[in-house]
């Protein structure tokens, strides 16, 4: 299992492919804060209501200057399918080896079912303008996270 992030670790770069098939790195998001996070699979009950949370989100949470990038295992194609199903505007990414997951410490063992089995952590890393972790949470719920993320974030409620 890799190392958990702290506040004030630099944030491990990443260039993935985006649903739509762009190339998206945390590079290119230099001078703004970044929420990344991390999911399970697209079109599963709570990845869903997590994504259709910060789609409705979006809008405030980029007023307050944060973007949003979601990351999971799936292929670009399955993420494209979520979008559309779903309706999401949140920058969707492909994580297929998972490479990113383990630099952020979001992949490994985890309780599923009483059962300790290895796979995505669901998790949250705030990344400021600089490149540095604000905020790690790990094994966040996906009902009402987004909710607490913004109190942690001392965000108005959206």
């Amino acid at each position: 299992m890799s190392d958990r992030l702290t506040v004030g670790d630099p944030a491990p770069d990443f260039t993935l492919t985006s649903d739509t098939g762009e190339q998206v790195s945390l590079a290119d998001l230099r001078g703004r804060r970044v929420i990344v996070y991390f999911y399970p699979a697209a079109m599963t009950p709570g990845c869903t209501k997590q994504a259709c949370d910060f789609t409705d989100s979006l809008a405030s949470l980029q007023a307050a200057g944060y973007e949003v990038v979601g990351i999971s295992p799936d292929k670009p194609e399955k993420l494209a399918k979520f979008r559309e199903r779903d309706a999401l505007t949140i920058t969707l990414l492909s994580d297929p080896d998972k490479a990113t997951m383990q630099a952020y410490g979001a992949f490994g063992e985890k309780k599923l079912y009483g059962k300790v089995v290895e796979g995505v952590i669901r998790s949250t890393v705030v990344v400021d303008p600089e490149g540095n972790v604000e905020l790690a949470q790990y094994n966040v719920k996906a009902t009402g996270h987004v909710a607490k993320l913004r109190r942690d974030l001392k965000l108005d409620a959206a």
